[in-house]
């Protein structure tokens, strides 16, 4: 049976149009700065970034900047991407060109003001139920195995807690039931208030029209301090290749699915590199994932193959992992009520590196499959052309 196209909802798509150069005085084409290139006043174009890393390169130090948008660490990151021509610039230059890359991921316009003044009307009148929840306390939220495995931090460790059901997809053991239920409670009571003041509850994407961001009541420090310090190295180790040693920010909210919510959800990629996703409860029948393959913009569409088919039942407090270009939904929960913890990892290094990209087989399963087939008509047609030329 021929499964749904994968729904572009969660996904930001865009698309470019050639466009003329604008011309000069004399009606010749202006000469288009070069991308390299650096103006009296800064940085005149964007450079192109470089695929492979200037390892050799001692990138600046930018921890003493207090008022940066993002993880020191990451313009460090970046920095080594860049053209050798600005390796040398001044830091305040090469901050501002690292700036004015990661810019493109900044919410701006209309919405972005109204999402502003909704979190600035939750920050000051909502009174949480449970503050712990706030601030990530180990011992209070993750359960022994889980925490254990995080603190020896190799490889073995990490790969001993987890289920690999099908490739790409691990689940394991992660929250305790009194974090889960604390989680759920809150959920409710932030829910109530917002109808008793009149605010219309965000909903965290355009598939799910219940649950919140959980990000927008305050627990966006809680939830980069989860992303950073527990699920980057695991992601490391798992999704190297989509960026998991570079995750930088986040998503996170909850989703809930009862008989007068919503039941189910389409097939779709995530807008992630690394999606974690954890059940909270509360009992419920049906439901179950369904994966379909990692798939590029091109080949999303695509079929899916007879080992890329996999359904899998939640179970409350364990977690799944799996890549954002997972191809995956829900289907219909047949009784009670389930809602789910999803936290959307981002590398926004990642993100710009792909732009320059044309092979994507080291993690779309189609690409690798054409990638193959090609390596083998090349290698039918070289033992063809080597037997005419033997007789």
């Amino acid at each position: 049976m021929k499964e749904p196209a994968p729904a572009t909802g969660d996904v930001v798509l865009s698309s470019r149009k050639r466009l003329k150069p604008p011309s000069n005085n004399n009606g010749q084409p202006s000469r288009r700065p070069r991308e390299e290139e650096l103006g009296r006043d800064g940085l005149v174009s964007i450079p192109r970034l470089l695929r492979t890393p200037n390892v050799n390169h001692k990138s600046e130090n930018y921890e003493d900047l207090e008022d940066l948008e993002y993880p020191a660490a990451l313009y460090s990151t970046m920095e080594q991407h860049l053209p050798s021509s600005f390796l040398n610039a001044p830091r305040e230059k090469k901050l501002a060109l690292l700036d004015r890359i990661l810019s493109k991921y900044r919410p701006n316009g209309e919405r972005a003001k109204k999402h502003r003044e909704y979190r600035e009307r939750i920050k000051h009148n909502y009174q949480p139920l449970h503050d712990e929840l706030y601030t990530l306390d180990p011992e209070r939220f993750f359960v022994k195995s889980f925490l254990d495995a995080v603190k020896d931090g190799s490889e073995v460790a990490l790969r001993r807690i987890l289920t690999e059901h099908s490739s790409g997809v691990f689940t394991f053991s992660m929250l305790k039931p009194s974090f889960c239920s604390k989680m759920l409670e809150e959920v409710e009571h932030f829910e109530r208030w917002a109808q008793e003041a009149r605010v219309k509850v965000m909903r965290p994407n355009t598939m799910n029209n219940y649950g919140a961001v959980l990000d927008d009541i305050g627990m966006e420090v809680m939830l980069n301090h989860l992303m950073l310090r527990y699920l980057k190295p695991m992601a490391a180790v798992l999704f190297l290749n989509v960026g998991g040693s570079s995750l930088d920010t986040h998503h996170g909210f909850v989703v809930e699915y009862a008989m007068d919510r919503d039941l189910d959800l389409g097939f779709h990629v995530d807008d992630s590199e690394v999606t974690l996703n954890v059940c909270l409860g509360k009992k419920f029948d049906g439901g179950e994932l369904f994966f379909r393959g990692v798939r590029c913009d091109k080949h999303v569409n695509g079929e899916a193959r007879s080992e890329e088919v996999l359904e899998y039942s939640h179970v409350p407090g364990d977690a799944i992992l799996h890549a954002g270009r997972h191809r995956h939904g829900a289907k219909a929960i047949t009784s009670g009520q389930r809602t789910n913890l999803i936290l959307w990892c981002r590398s926004s290094e990642f993100r710009e590196l792909k732009k320059y990209q044309r092979d994507f087989s080291s993690w779309c399963g189609e690409c690798l499959l054409r990638k193959k087939e090609g390596k083998k008509e090349r290698g039918r047609r070289l033992s063809s052309a080597k037997r005419q030329l033997s007789s």
